[in-house]
């Protein structure tokens, strides 16, 4: 297994609020902390097109994207590199921030560590609900707020996020022919289901390569395949050091 410990780089775009107010309302959470080097009291045309590209469109609504037009500040808060049994809580702790950042005065949020943004509302419903929740309901949570998914690569919908709350990245192979968009549904409820059970199971840190795996009872046999991916490199924020858990279909 890799060495490389992840890291939350939340990019954090301010409207009125100053940088120091930023890392103030961070701290008081533990644990979290302002890079002086790269953030900036200045706004970056870069922006918009950075949030497009990190799925922003799939929550943003227009008050998101003028928000992020209109931002006047840059900042980029760090979480320590984790270590694995450390990640799940911090990422929780960290969507609390989150949300304590959007609610004083902060424009919009995305995480340079798995490419990935939500819409104010979207943020705000999800740090809702993990604060309410445990278990399951806690991991679910986590999950929809850290994890982009599905990422497509012409035969396998992978995942990428995993890695932020200690745990392999989920697949599940589809062969070469995408998914109609009801399939793709029903796919991505695979993968989160494989994504929580790695997150909530204690048999899941004993997972064999080729083991089986039902979503339910009743429900169809996969076979579980694990390994390590090349996607990225050690020194990328994207990189998973846990490697895999891939669903393919029995034979």
């Amino acid at each position: 297994m890799s060495e490389a410990f992840p890291r939350h780089v939340l990019c954090v775009l301010g409207s009125g609020l100053a940088l120091s107010e930023m890392e103030r309302i961070a701290a008081g959470f533990g644990g979290f902390v302002l890079d002086r080097e790269y953030s900036e009291a200045a706004p970056d045309p870069r922006m918009p097109e950075a949030f497009e590209a990190s799925v922003a469109a799939a929550s943003f609504d227009e008050a998101d994207w003028a928000a992020v037009e209109s931002h006047d500040t840059v900042g980029y808060l760090l979480s320590a590199p984790m270590m694995r049994e450390l990640a799940f809580d911090t990422s929780r702790r960290l969507l609390a921030v989150t949300a304590a950042l959007l609610r004083s005065g902060v424009a919009a949020v995305k995480n340079e560590s798995n490419g990935l943004a939500h819409g104010r509302d979207r943020w705000l419903a999800l740090a809702d609900r993990a604060a309410d929740a445990t278990d399951e309901g806690l991991a679910g949570a986590l999950v929809a707020a850290w994890v982009k998914r599905p990422i497509y690569d012409g035969h396998v919908l992978y995942s990428c996020g995993m890695h932020l709350l200690g745990a392999p990245e989920v697949e599940i192979e589809v062969g070469e022919e995408r998914p109609t968009e009801e399939g793709l549904l029903e796919l991505v409820a695979h993968m989160d289901t494989l994504a929580i059970y790695l997150l909530t199971d204690p048999r899941a840190e004993e997972i064999e390569d080729g083991a089986g795996f039902r979503m339910g009872e009743d429900a169809p046999r996969w076979l579980l395949r694990t390994g390590t991916s090349a996607r990225y490199d050690e020194d990328d924020l994207f990189f998973n050091p846990y490697g895999y858990v891939r669903l393919t279909h029995t034979e």
